[in-house]
């Protein structure tokens, strides 16, 4: 039986494609994009975050941890992953929440059933159900069936995917998901591997491929200052979208944000990033203007 593993469902968004949607976040990335807002799903596996901020020093996670990997300071809690085999056990013997499970086992049934209890809302905003993650390409099998089931009772389906991936596999879901949100990260090659530990040959390659079967798309350019602002950049991204000739519904300008940090700090790593300046609206809204004057329906933010 296909399962997949899910790190958490987000409801009532308005961000991810038309409509009030459900968005479904999948388990494992094949990026590893610096400015990555969920670090908890790059990795397959389940995680364990631990917020210190949250914790009261009671000291419950020390007194059940294995081979003593959890120790107590006076900052909180100190955790030696590689030590510890219990360590999805403290999510509930801490009664303060000072502990977070992220993975989730579901069956397409198990998911769709879940997903289907806000049909209503779907239904009458135009919305429906958005398939992100990590890369919800990896776990395309489970994907597709959830996505059938979904589709036999009208609820629109969507795929934010940042496109590496093989189209032969990928080829059933495609026809069958009603609208494809690709990221973009840049246009470089080199770039590209730099930034997100590959380089971006087959993106781009995918990215003509669905085009080609006039599939609707929505394309996301996260704009990362001094990492990928750089206007020339920005350009070569918008004309290539342009010269895609395809259903493209909306080109969309993500400013960057560290929301993610605390996630890092949480899964004991550091976050890569920490000295680097938030997004520069005005910066955006040039891009923007770049974007409409191309003939692009270009958004900021959504």
């Amino acid at each position: 039986m296909t399962s997949g593993l899910i790190s958490h469902i987000q409801g009532y968004s308005t961000k991810d494609g038309p409509g009030i949607r459900t968005t479904v976040f999948m388990m494992q990335c094949n990026l590893r994009c610096l400015w990555c807002s969920n670090p908890e799903a790059m990795l397959p596996g389940k995680k364990v975050l631990y917020y210190v901020n949250r914790c009261q020093r009671c000291g419950s996670c020390v007194r059940h941890s294995s081979d003593q990997a959890v120790t107590m300071t006076a900052d909180g809690c100190v955790i030696d992953r590689r030590r510890c085999t219990n360590l999805a056990e403290m999510v509930n013997i801490c009664n303060y929440q000072a502990y977070e499970l992220k993975g989730q086992d579901y069956t397409p049934e198990q998911l769709a059933a879940k997903l289907l209890r806000d049909k209503t809302f779907y239904d009458v905003s135009g919305g429906g159900v958005t398939f992100s993650g990590g890369e919800p390409a990896l776990q395309y099998q489970f994907v597709h069936e959830t996505v059938k089931l979904l589709k036999k009772q009208g609820v629109h389906t969507a795929l934010d995917t940042a496109g590496l991936f093989d189209m032969t596999e990928l080829d059933g879901l495609i026809n069958d998901i009603d609208l494809v949100i690709l990221d973009l990260k840049t246009f470089d090659r080199q770039l590209h591997q730099q930034l997100t530990g590959v380089d971006n040959t087959l993106i781009l390659h995918n990215a003509q491929a669905i085009a080609a079967r006039h599939k609707p798309m929505i394309i996301s350019l996260v704009i990362v200052p001094t990492l990928n602002d750089q206007e020339n950049d920005v350009i070569r991204r918008l004309d290539f979208i342009k010269n895609l000739a395809a259903d493209i519904r909306q080109v969309d300008l993500l400013k960057y944000h560290n929301y993610g940090a605390g996630k890092y700090q949480a899964l004991g790593i550091p976050y890569p990033l920490s000295a680097l300046p938030l997004g520069d609206d005005d910066q955006l809204k040039h891009f923007q203007q770049l974007g409409l004057a191309r003939g692009l329906n270009t958004t900021i933010g959504g």
